[in-house]
């Protein structure tokens, strides 16, 4: 694999305890960033920290990422002995479970939309004045093929994830003159613990989508980002970047 120089660059992951955030954390660390993984999970945390082993160059905050409070208490936590932040992975999210639209449960739904929709924009929000005053900065929002496809049995995840394609091109527009990159992916299904959420029929469904006939790497989503929150990324803001194994139609 390619080494992306990130030397220096600090960088908060949120969702960092497992998965894809976890993956992503390993090849920036690599590539010598500084790493906090934000996460909800403590036990998943402390798990992960002794899993990368990097020493002070990986720090773990537990937070909530819908809660507007528990995020800014993280972001001062992150930030209490240095005010850099370079990079954001905006990538905590959960599935929600498997109904039709009609009988989707509200508590449900709106659990899901306050996570994978809502706790990113309170990510960006939180991290964005600091780029502004460096005049730099690198955001990948992770939201997924069914974003652009609507996946049955899942609009609320659909719809989330939608808004966040959405709410990438919007703030990519807005800070586009400030040297800083904000961008989101599109990853077709990977098998993840967030599998643990969808039905047996559901996972059939999403890998009979994928022309290339198998499931997507976390490590192949890791190399897709270390390029997008590097300093060669200079120009490419607002995109949405495809990891759908050829299901993507656009």
């Amino acid at each position: 694999m390619n080494k992306i120089d990130l030397e220096g660059r600090r960088a908060i992951i949120t969702g960092g305890a497992q998965g894809i955030g976890l993956s992503i954390a390993k090849k920036l660390l690599e590539c010598g960033a500084i790493v906090t993984l934000w996460d909800a999970n403590p036990q998943a945390l402390d798990h992960a920290v002794k899993d990368l082993g990097s020493g002070e160059r990986v720090e773990a905050v537990v937070v909530d990422v819908s809660d507007p409070s528990s995020v800014e208490r993280a972001f001062q936590e992150t930030t209490k002995s240095t005010p850099q932040i370079d990079i954001l992975i905006a990538n905590a999210g959960i599935a929600g479970p498997n109904h039709t639209t009609w009988e989707y449960p509200i508590d449900a739904w709106k659990k899901v939309i306050d996570i994978d929709l809502t706790g990113v924009f309170l990510s960006c929000r939180a991290v964005l004045p600091t780029m502004i005053r460096q005049k730099y900065g690198r955001i990948v929002n992770v939201a997924s093929i069914a974003g652009k496809e609507g996946n049955p049995n899942a609009s609320a995840y659909s719809a989330a994830k939608a808004g966040v394609i959405a709410l990438t091109k919007s703030l990519g527009k807005e800070v586009a003159t400030e040297n800083i990159a904000v961008n989101c992916i599109t990853p077709a299904a990977v098998r993840t613990a967030i599998f643990d959420q969808m039905s047996e029929h559901h996972i059939e469904y999403m890998l009979s989508r994928i022309p290339r006939g198998r499931f997507l790497g976390v490590e192949e989503v890791a190399s897709m980002v270390a390029w997008l929150v590097s300093s060669e990324n200079s120009f490419t803001t607002g995109a949405v970047f495809d990891l759908s194994g050829g299901r993507a139609t656009y």
